[in-house]
């Protein structure tokens, strides 16, 4: 089977799509895609075809780039788009840039829109024994996906079950031009000291190599899904119903979790934290097992990249955003059916109209008591210990004082309002979104 056949072949599931976009560099491999598409664009029914170079500038040399793939459009008829980005510098700029292309493609797709790139076989084998070298677990050494999400859309790699040497030698049949990165040439980065080194002393000797490594990718990917459906099973279990729900954070019951082995810990931690933040290597993995066998009456933390596990009360909190600073402190006047914002968190509702006073909202301050119908005057702290109020949430909930005397604490069953249910507090904290990656 011929490139054109395979590549329409590995496209099926795509032929639908409202558009296909081709993440054009300009060099061998994603001329290739251009040229492939352009021709079965003339043959067969597809999406509409569109390219969209990135200019990184990180280099004088590719200044000449976004010319050339212009003129090679044009001359195939396919639009192309070509974006400026800057790349923030970092210990890798590779992976800087890589996360700035991403994230100009990502904008630009429509919802189920697919992103062409032209990654091949030889660069899955590259990508598995650099993340090999580097200690990645089963899900890492999965290297890339087929397919993936990318913003609204989808991210297609329609090339991976081809070799760089087939790509050459279609380029070479039809003429193509391309370019060449002179920094595919400096052997400081990793991957080019694989490429170049490394890799052709293995096929030298294997010649079958990349094409063995692709293979072990897609078992170890077969393997992934096979640990993502036992985490998923796992997080389900652990997953309850929470009396708190008026809490919007991600959470589990920590029970559930510490009846499953050491392992299955990990690997439903690891499914539940992925869509959250980056994950620890196995050697900071210390962090959930001390947070997880702390004393009953502690408040362990286990401090991750985009924020923190907490326990609280035989439950596991995720907290990131304003939730890993106080809100600063506030002491406002309020009335009655009044809506009002609180820096840092969230923001209070006051259903129904306050009698006539000193009304004044503010936080803890120590030492709080609230006189309660038929129980008479309880200290605060005693009361959340009762209601086994998470203890991250006890300075943030918001307090209604009448002459410098609690009267209500929002959201709190028997506490949040007037015993008649005439005046209400309705307290909506803040969410943890801003720890999405």
């Amino acid at each position: 089977m011929n490139l054109s056949a395979r590549l329409l072949e590995s496209l099926a599931p795509w032929r639908n799509a409202p558009a296909w976009h081709i993440a054009l560099s300009g060099g061998l491999d994603s001329t290739v895609l251009l040229h492939l598409l352009a021709g079965l664009a003339q043959r067969e029914a597809l999406p509409p075809l569109s390219a969209i170079h990135i200019h990184h500038g990180l280099q004088p040399a590719a200044d000449a780039w976004p010319a050339h793939c212009r003129e090679l459009c044009a001359a195939l008829a396919v639009p192309l788009h070509v974006e400026h980005v800057s790349v923030a510098p970092g210990a890798s700029i590779e992976q800087a840039a890589r996360t700035a292309r991403y994230a100009v493609c990502a904008a630009r797709l429509a919802a189920a829109e697919v992103l062409l790139t032209a990654q091949h076989r030889d660069d899955q084998a590259e990508t598995l024994l650099f993340r090999l070298l580097r200690g990645a677990g089963v899900q890492g050494l999965s290297a890339m996906p087929v397919s993936r999400a990318l913003g609204e859309g989808f991210l297609v790699r329609p090339l991976l079950s081809c070799s760089r040497a087939e790509l050459l030698a279609y380029a070479q049949e039809h003429g193509l031009s391309w370019v060449e990165d002179p920094s595919n040439a400096d052997e400081q980065f990793s991957r080019n000291y694989l490429r170049r080194r490394v890799l052709p002393l293995i096929q030298a000797r294997w010649p079958q190599a990349a094409l063995a490594m692709a293979r072990s990718a897609a078992h170890l990917s077969e393997a992934g899904q096979l640990l993502d459906e036992l985490a998923q099973q796992d997080v389900g279990t652990a997953s309850d119903r929470c009396e708190f729900d008026w809490l919007p954070l991600p959470s589990l019951a920590l029970p559930a979790l510490q009846a499953l082995s050491d392992a299955r810990q990990r690997n439903a931690l690891r499914y539940w934290l992925r869509p959250l933040t980056a994950m620890p290597d196995s050697e900071h993995w210390a962090g959930w097992q001390a947070l997880r066998d702390a004393a009953i009456d502690a408040a362990p933390v286990w401090r991750l990249a985009a924020g923190e596990l907490r326990r609280s009360e035989q439950r596991l909190w995720w907290l990131s955003g304003d939730w890993l600073n106080m809100p600063p402190s506030i002491t406002t006047g309020v009335r009655g059916n009044q809506r009002v914002a609180l820096p840092g968190n969230g923001c209070l509702r006051i259903d129904g109209m306050l009698p006539a006073g000193n009304w004044q909202l503010g936080y803890r301050r120590g030492g709080e008591q609230i006189v309660l119908p038929g129980r008479g005057r309880r200290d605060l702290k005693r009361l959340f210990n009762e209601l086994k109020v998470p203890v991250f949430v006890r300075e943030r909930l918001p307090l209604l004082r009448l002459d410098n005397q609690v009267v209500a604490v929002a959201n709190l069953p028997g506490l949040q309002g007037a015993a008649d249910g005439s005046w209400q507090l309705h307290w909506q904290p803040p969410t943890s979104d801003q720890g999405l990656s």
